[in-house]
């Protein structure tokens, strides 16, 4: 019987730990296209993973969460301000919802769907137009409008113990690599190096650190090429 053909890692492995209701992910998004696009055909690869944030790390106010949007705004230079109307007082911080429906809607790594469309939906209609998404059906309603999207199902799955204890797990990642500040960003290479990013939202500084990893991978295979021959002696 012929053996299968092992299975290769990528050169550089991307993951973007991200908040669905966090500005900062949000204003950080533009940087996440442009990592996709500049390295589009190459080999490197990019997911994203949901890290809660606790109750605390939440505005408890319209006016304390405009005061944060002001700041943040103001040091990106963007042209809108965000919108606070999401903030619903009555949940005291627990914003988990919009988090699981994004989980629960993830697309199958076989499929062609954009694994960003739902989450990104998300904190659009909060982050933009102020619906209230940290209540469940808001949050289905949202995501619901992605095709192919059921909205019973979609409901049923973010309620499931199996996307609960992904998310769990994606944040306990989070706070073992020592991380603090969302969004991060982890570069793994195929050689073992990694590079980590914290709180930083910016293109430049992750492509300089891909590049250099990539450019390592690269010197590892060209070493492999021309002395295994010897080394197998």
């Amino acid at each position: 019987m012929a053996r299968s053909a092992a299975v290769v890692s990528p050169a550089v492995t991307v993951t973007y730990y991200v908040e669905i209701l966090s500005s900062w992910c949000h204003l950080a998004e533009p940087a996440w296209d442009e990592l996709k696009q500049r390295y589009a055909g190459r080999d490197v690869a990019f997911t994203w993973r949901i890290a809660l944030m606790q109750p605390a790390d939440f505005p408890a106010t319209r006016a304390h969460c405009d005061w944060f949007y002001q700041r943040s705004g103001g040091l990106v230079r963007s042209p809108y301000m965000l919108h606070s109307g999401w903030i619903d007082p009555a949940l005291h911080g627990d914003y988990a919802a919009p988090n699981l429906v994004a989980e629960a809607a993830r697309p199958s790594p076989s499929s062609s769907a954009d694994p960003d469309l739902v989450r990104r939906a998300l904190a659009h209609a909060a982050l933009r137009e102020g619906q209230r998404i940290g209540d469940l059906d808001t949050a289905v309603a949202v995501a619901a409008r992605a095709p192919c999207l059921d909205p019973a199902k979609l409901r049923r799955a973010a309620r499931s113990a199996a996307v609960r204890d992904r998310v769990a797990a994606s944040t306990a990642d989070f706070h073992a690599r020592g991380l603090t500040q969302r969004p991060a960003f982890v570069l793994a290479s195929r050689i073992g190096d990694l590079a980590v990013f914290s709180g930083v939202w910016r293109a430049a500084p992750l492509i300089t650190a891909i590049d250099t990893l990539l450019d390592d991978v690269a010197g590892y295979a060209s070493h492999a090429a021309h002395h295994a021959p010897y080394l197998a002696r």
